[in-house]
């Protein structure tokens, strides 16, 4: 009996002993975790609007954190605002996000970086689907912005956009191009356009607007004066990609668009970025700030990828041909008519 209790008494110490063993151990190596519970960072999102671009930047920059370790529900808790493309909305959120205190702000588009910029010099920002962080004052320089800011640019080649339109359409003579006139990225990116045409002796139709309910009545007025539509990464005129694809489509005015977004709404091609890839990256960098980098030392990027799409649709319904160096390397798709 008593040497059946000593057994006991020499099992309890062993396990007992096991455990506090086990607690001692360093198990870091073996989590994916980058912060423990009590260390929840505090992420907003703001989104200037909704369209399909700047919806998958907004994805891969969640999903580039989680590659990185930090993922909603564990170690960052994320709150999500849309200022429906309405610039009063996003400075009332972003002061919102800079009340409470917010570890990392993720801005989507120009004019939410430029809003949570003029709320915060002290939040880390980090911006995506911006053409130019400089010329929009919220960076004094791409490799560091010298500001609380980092992020990625949505910026694409107008130079090799231009190319690829004179390709498709080589008798255009006049090209529109639509955009509101009061987003710094799109009157960069027009700017940039009108240079490029003049090179190649074709005439720009500037088609400003200012909001989406200007789009039907000034696009519409324009399509008989030019031989094809060039839209840039312009997020007003992204949220109605539909309607623009629609009207010219049924006057036979092939569109060249900066992003493919465009290509299933109606456009003839593209050649522009993976918008999930730049939001991707973005979120690298948001990982690096947590880990104790400040935005400062992280330089604003650019994808390098970038790809010509082509809608097959589009090119049949409108009779054009596509050059065969142009049709090899190019990726397909289709859809955008509406009959």
């Amino acid at each position: 009996m008593v040497g059946k209790r000593k057994l006991a008494m020499l099992l309890c110490t062993v396990l007992v002993g096991g455990v506090l063993s086990g607690c001692g151990q360093d198990t870091t190596g073996s989590s994916t975790e980058k912060t423990t519970s009590s260390e929840v960072k505090n992420i907003g999102i703001i989104q200037l609007v909704q369209h399909d671009a700047l919806d998958l930047t907004n994805k891969g920059f969640i999903d580039g954190l989680k590659e990185k370790g930090y993922e909603e529900g564990k170690n960052i808790k994320i709150e999500q605002q849309n200022a429906q493309g309405d610039q009063s909305n996003a400075q009332t959120i972003s002061k919102q996000f800079t009340d409470s205190k917010k570890d990392l702000i993720f801005a989507i588009a120009t004019p939410a970086v430029q809003a949570a910029y003029n709320a915060t010099k002290d939040i880390p920002i980090v911006c995506s689907a911006v053409v130019d962080p400089v010329k929009a004052g919220v960076a004094k320089d791409w490799k560091s912005s010298g500001t609380n800011v980092t992020g990625t640019s949505n910026k694409t080649p107008v130079d090799k956009q231009m190319e690829l339109l004179t390709k498709l359409i080589p008798n255009a003579k006049t090209v529109g191009v639509i955009y509101n006139s009061s987003e710094t990225n799109a009157v960069i990116q027009v700017n940039e356009f009108k240079a490029e045409a003049e090179k190649h002796g074709i005439t720009v139709k500037e088609i400003a607007v200012t909001n989406t309910n200007e789009i039907n009545q000034n696009l519409a007025s324009a399509l008989g004066e030019i031989d094809a539509l060039y839209t840039p990464t312009d997020n007003t005129v992204a949220s109605s990609y539909t309607l623009v694809g629609k009207l010219c489509l049924e006057k036979n005015i092939p569109v060249i668009g900066a992003e493919d977004a465009a290509i299933s709404k109606g456009a003839l091609a593209t050649l522009g970025i993976d918008y999930y890839e730049l939001g991707k990256e973005a979120g690298f960098e948001a990982a690096e700030i947590f880990e104790g980098k400040k935005p400062s030392e992280i330089e604003i990027t650019k994808l390098s990828e970038i790809k010509v799409v082509i809608n097959t649709d589009v090119a049949k319904k409108l009779n054009i041909k596509i050059p065969s160096d142009i049709e090899a390397n190019a990726e397909k798709a289709t859809g955008g008519i509406v009959e």
